[in-house]
């Protein structure tokens, strides 16, 4: 298979940040990453974006980092708790998306539902979940499923 060589306008999970270049296999760069705004295409004249995109998502991180350590401060360890339809024998109609953790955890602090990670929780009870804050923080916590 050909592989592209594209540049990173955002960051993409398991991929890399923005102005990072990667080399991804053509069909997804054609298909996914440029018609998504996520890449463009490579060249060599590309060398001074690469480089101000780097120097301002450093700059982004040096001041999300502060951010960061406090939120981890006021998430790590703690137990947020939501309450969803149940049946009778304990489990859920549907089950607990990332996007309901984020909303839960707002009074903590403000938390991308992507960058939540937790089991597929479809019972009631406790779970361990995970929050990337920064690339370099991480905090942990409890997600406490209760019956409505």
């Amino acid at each position: 298979m050909a592989e592209t060589k594209v540049i990173l306008t955002k960051t993409v999970a398991n991929l890399g940040h923005s102005g990072d270049v990667v080399e991804v296999k053509s069909g997804f760069a054609r298909n996914y990453l440029i018609p998504q705004g996520l890449a463009f295409a490579w060249n060599k004249g590309a060398e001074k974006q690469i480089l101000a995109m780097k120097r301002a998502r450093l700059a982004q991180a040096v001041a999300t980092r502060e951010d960061a350590v406090a939120a981890k401060a006021a998430i790590e360890g703690t137990a947020v708790e939501i309450a969803a339809k149940v049946s009778e024998s304990g489990k859920l109609f549907g089950s607990i998306s990332a996007e309901q953790i984020a909303i839960a955890l707002e009074d903590k602090a403000v938390v991308d539902p992507k960058a939540i990670e937790v089991e597929s929780i479809k019972t009631t009870g406790e779970f361990p979940a995970k929050v990337a804050l920064h690339p370099e923080i991480t905090a942990s916590f409890f997600v406490k499923v209760v019956a409505e």
